[in-house]
């Protein structure tokens, strides 16, 4: 007979909550999630709509600084404070799964200017908010590349090890200002920008497999993550970085394959 699992709930009421990409995937999950535990949850993303309830949408590319400034500004005009931001919005084209001999600028320029950029623009404004409440939560969303590597992928993974190390950096210097700063690093999670890619993965079974966990992960399930590193429960961690990777970080590159699944 199953044993039964545990559960969490959080109270979010009257937290005012920034996210960036909000339109799909992670983003769109922990928008969800913390406008089901009550918070005001205003959503960044290039996209026109967010078919969410209980999402207010800001039209804006974050790698557009402007941009990032008009809407943390417009969120302080509407709520009054900014509790929490999480640096969510990336892209990972076509045109990046190349060898580095063939990387054009073009790809390389944009990935810097959304996955990167992007991150530093909109935590810049949103710290400036958070120094004058003296509180306040960042979420840098990296990823199991930041860690680990591939050929043909010279672009996503050394960004996304640059956005753990924004986290450390940003934690440090504002560690005595009641503000933390934290990453979360997923493994393979079942979006739309891996479902692009999927082909170029081996295909779903076999990034699948690749998880000792044996699956591709949910959205939920880094958004339950990122709601409790932005809780009081998790209240003395800052510059670190949270692995929700089905355990693929656990397991080395020399070993033993598992079997195919089915």
């Amino acid at each position: 007979m199953p044993r039964p699992d545990g559960t969490v709930r959080y109270d979010n009421r009257d937290r005012v909550i920034l996210v960036s990409g909000a339109a799909n995937g992670i983003g769109l999950s922990i928008c969800r999630a913390f406008a089901e535990s009550g918070a005001l949850v205003f959503g960044m993303d290039v996209a026109n709509s967010v078919a969410a309830e209980g999402i207010h949408l800001i039209a804006g590319d974050t790698s557009d600084e402007s941009a990032c400034a008009e809407a943390v500004a417009y969120v302080v005009q509407q709520a009054g404070a900014l509790d929490v931001l999480v640096n969510n919005a990336a892209i990972q084209p076509p045109n990046s799964y190349v060898r580095l001999d063939e990387l054009s600028a073009e790809a390389w320029n944009r990935m810097v200017s959304v996955n990167l950029s992007g991150y530093t623009f909109l935590a810049k404004h949103a710290v400036q908010v958070m120094l004058r409440q003296q509180s306040g939560v960042i979420v840098n969303m990296a990823s199991g590349q930041a860690h680990r590597t591939a050929r043909q992928v010279p672009c996503y993974g050394p960004i996304k090890a640059a956005n753990v190390l924004q986290s450390m950096q940003w934690a440090v210097e504002y560690a005595r200002h009641g503000i933390r700063v934290v990453s979360v690093s997923p493994g393979a999670i079942n979006t739309p920008m891996v479902a692009a890619s999927l082909a170029a993965q081996g295909g779903a079974a076999e990034l699948a497999n690749r998880h000792p966990l044996g699956r591709i992960g949910q959205p939920g399930e880094v958004a339950a993550a990122v709601l409790w590193l932005c809780s009081s429960a998790a209240g003395f961690v800052t510059g670190t970085d949270l692995a929700v990777d089905g355990g693929l970080g656990a397991l080395g590159a020399f070993a033993d394959p598992y079997d195919p699944i089915g």
